[in-house]
């Protein structure tokens, strides 16, 4: 049986904005899609807090949160299957646990009441930064959000942390018809290797050899599992982040992949996440690696 697509709710417009893409992603793969109200008011069903106005308030305040998402969900594709639930607990918690058993966790770039200026929300990122699933931060212009680039953006980084992120982006270029760039960002040495056997320009030859042959090797399987996907490949010299955020301008969707550490609780995300995360002008699947 499929898992799911998850989407966080809380009425905010980011929230929204991620309905309507999670609800064209659930499509694009034919999944039901399963929207979640976070609420702390749930914790005292039975307790003193479970009764009063604010009891009301909040309940109120969660029907008609997950009933407007749901109806706007329907709108956009009446064949797509949507599920409602209001779960007990912290926003965090419950998407976090929700992504143990789900095809990915869809969330917008800011919740309810978070700073209007803010170009990432507590919540976005630190479900991003922590969860053992895949994460989808919904953000970016129009025309990435509306998918009209065609074109889905790998970052292939350290290859340790590239198997899923790699099969996910493979699956979401097929599932969308569109290309599939795969980019390897590579450094020119400043001086002469510590063997002293190049100079510089060789040694900024042998590193884009290495970041080619790297790509190749991580291509290699999913290319042959996905034969209709069309894969345009390139090395980059320049740090990841610029690279990545530069060209996530004409992409639809950027993965990138994350590695997770069992018994870390901190956020684990490196420069690269944090960057696009806050800046990306499409969305960001954060695709975790298995230990």
């Amino acid at each position: 049986m499929e898992l799911p697509l998850v989407v966080g709710v809380d009425g905010s417009e980011p929230s929204l904005r991620a309905v309507d893409w999670a609800v064209d992603e659930a499509a694009r793969h034919g999944l039901a899609l399963r929207m979640v109200y976070a609420s702390l008011w749930e914790r005292y069903e039975g307790g003193a807090l479970s009764v009063g106005p604010e009891r009301q308030s909040e309940q109120a305040m969660a029907d008609t949160v997950v009933a407007t998402a749901a109806e706007r969900a329907r709108r956009r594709d009446p064949d797509v299957k949507v599920t409602v639930d209001v779960v007990p607990g912290e926003a965090v918690d419950v998407l976090l646990s929700e992504a143990h058993h789900a095809f990915a966790v869809v969330t917008g770039s800011r919740g309810r009441g978070e700073f209007t200026g803010l170009l990432l929300g507590s919540v976005a990122l630190t479900v991003a930064a922590r969860a053992h699933g895949t994460v989808i931060v919904v953000r970016g212009d129009k025309a990435g959000l509306a998918g009209t680039h065609e074109r889905i953006l790998l970052g292939v980084a350290d290859p340790t942390i590239a198997g899923e992120a790699v099969r996910f982006a493979f699956r979401e270029a097929e599932a969308r018809g569109c290309t599939l760039d795969a980019v390897r960002a590579w450094r020119a040495p400043a001086h002469q290797r510590a063997d002293r056997s190049l100079i510089a320009g060789e040694a900024a030859h042998y590193a884009k050899e290495q970041a080619s042959a790297l790509l190749d090797a991580v291509l290699h399987d999913p290319m042959a599992d996905h034969p209709g996907v069309w894969i345009r490949r390139d090395t980059v010299e320049g740090p990841a982040r610029r690279v990545l955020l530069r060209r996530s301008a004409a992409a639809d969707l950027v993965v990138i992949g994350a590695r997770r550490r069992s018994g870390h609780f901190g956020l684990q995300l490196g420069r690269v996440g944090h960057t696009l995360l806050h800046h990306a002008a499409s969305p960001v699947a954060v695709v975790p690696q298995p230990e």
